[in-house]
């Protein structure tokens, strides 16, 4: 009987052990984990480009090309109005600018600033107008001055986002 017991006894810490070694390892990928907060339709972080791959797919478009795509990049800014709009960091200083389908959803005003996004929808090129340009200032919050300092219109990395997806930090 006492050997029926320390068999027991010995398979029993066997398996505890075991289980011990498995839990930090389970604990260490759930640190790695990004969580993040949905915007519009409900997309998957997997399979996005990195911002130097939309860069590249962006250089080669034609001005009446669009493209479906998802991206990865860092938020520069938002409409500090409504979130109805932000620009991405893209490679080499270019940045894209961002509005959401059919105006049904919008980001946070205030502090998604330097999160990283991923975001699906339609990539194209468009040229912005002086006046549009002069309202997303004032949206952002610029001063008069660098309001005033716009005059020309720009040609722009535009994306219609269907689904967005920022990094709670």
């Amino acid at each position: 009987m006492k050997k029926l017991f320390f068999a027991f006894v010995t398979t029993s810490l066997i398996f505890a052990c075991n289980k011990k070694e498995n839990t930090p390892t389970e604990t260490n990928s759930t640190k790695n984990q990004v969580t993040y907060q949905v915007f519009g339709d409900s997309i998957s972080a997997n399979g996005a480009l990195s911002k130097d791959e939309m860069l590249a797919k962006y250089e080669t478009m034609k001005p009446t090309d669009t493209l479906t795509v998802k991206f990865t990049s860092e938020i520069i800014s938002t409409c500090k109005k409504k979130g109805c709009w932000m620009s991405l960091k893209l490679s080499n200083e270019k940045e894209a600018f961002v509005k959401f389908k059919d105006y049904a959803f919008f980001v946070p005003k205030e502090g998604a600033e330097n999160h990283t996004t991923i975001i699906s929808g339609k990539a194209y090129i468009a040229e912005t107008s002086v006046d549009e340009l002069k309202h997303y200032a004032k949206d952002a919050k610029k001063s008069q001055e660098e309001i005033d300092a716009i005059t020309e219109p720009k040609v722009e990395y535009r994306f219609m986002a269907n689904g967005v997806l920022i990094a709670e930090n």
